[in-house]
Formats: structure tokens, C-alpha cells, sequence
């Protein structure tokens, strides 16, 4: 890969974990009136990692998939972040302690079904992004049915 290639590439992974930190960011200021600079990163990783599921052109999962793993993903992010700004550096960014199946109070089971209903906007504004921005191939989406191999598009 030549240096030109290399820097494009740097940069528009850049473009969408900034896009998607700034909009999980301006979410939390929406329903909780503030947030933190960790959510910026901690939503901007999750953007880009849901982002990547389908770029694969031999491995194309359904969106079904997509969105499960997608919440698997935030969770995880999260629940890192969480140890880190709460636990380790003791912010006190959030805290699940009184939610229902939380897990030392950085996740819980509550907020993994607003990951999943988050998760589809995740994957169709990555593709978005891809599409018209990176000059990406046209997205299409199967809710149950794995996409054929090579159909999906790929940001180059």
C-alpha cells in the first residue's frame, strides 16, 4: 500500500470514529443533559467496529447478525470504558449499581436492548458514510439471510 493509500485509509477511519464519538456524545447531552470525553471515544470505537462488520466482501453477515454483535460490541466498549474512567480513575462517568443485571454497574441487561435498537442506525449510517462520502459500493441489507459473498460494498 503506498503512503498516499495509507494516509486516505488513516483518515477516513478517523472521519467516522469522530463522526460517530460526536453523535453518541451530543446523544448523552440529549437524554442526560451532559456527558463526558470518554463517551466520545467509547461511542466513536463502537461506531467504527459496527462499521467494519459487514466490510469483509467474503464474509457478509445478515443484519440480524450485525445487530447482535453490534450490541455485543458496544457492551463491551463500554463496560472497558467503564472499568477505566470509573473504577480505575474514579470519575464517576455512570454507574448500573441500582439497574438490574449489571455487572460491577459499568453495563447491564436494560441498556444492551437500547444497544440493539441503536445498532441498526450504527450499520446503515456507516454505510452512508462509505457510500457517498468514500465512493463505496451501494449498500443492501437482509434482515435473516446472510449476503452473498462480493455483493456488499467495499470503502477502498
Amino acid at each position: 500500500m503506498d503512503t498516499n493509500r495509507f494516509i486516505i485509509k488513516i483518515l477516513r477511519t478517523a472521519f467516522i470514529i469522530c463522526t460517530g464519538g460526536m453523535v453518541y456524545y451530543n446523544i448523552e447531552i440529549l437524554f442526560r443533559g451532559y456527558s463526558h470525553i470518554s463517551m466520545f471515544f467509547c461511542g466513536g470505537l463502537s461506531f467504527y467496529t459496527i462499521g467494519i462488520l459487514n466490510e469483509n466482501p467474503k464474509i457478509q453477515p445478515s443484519f440480524l447478525t450485525q445487530m447482535i454483535l453490534g450490541t455485543f460490541i458496544i457492551t463491551a466498549y463500554e463496560f472497558l470504558t467503564g472499568m477505566v474512567v470509573n473504577l480505575i480513575l474514579h470519575l464517576h462517568v455512570w454507574d448500573y449499581s441500582n439497574m438490574p443485571f449489571n455487572l460491577k454497574g459499568q453495563v447491564c441487561l436494560p441498556f444492551m436492548f437500547v444497544w440493539f435498537f441503536l445498532t441498526p442506525v450504527c450499520i446503515v449510517a456507516d454505510d452512508v458514510i462509505r457510500y457517498a462520502l468514500f465512493q463505496g459500493e451501494k449498500p443492501s441489507y437482509s434482515l435473516f439471510k446472510q449476503s452473498e459473498p462480493g455483493t456488499k460494498r467495499s470503502a477502498r
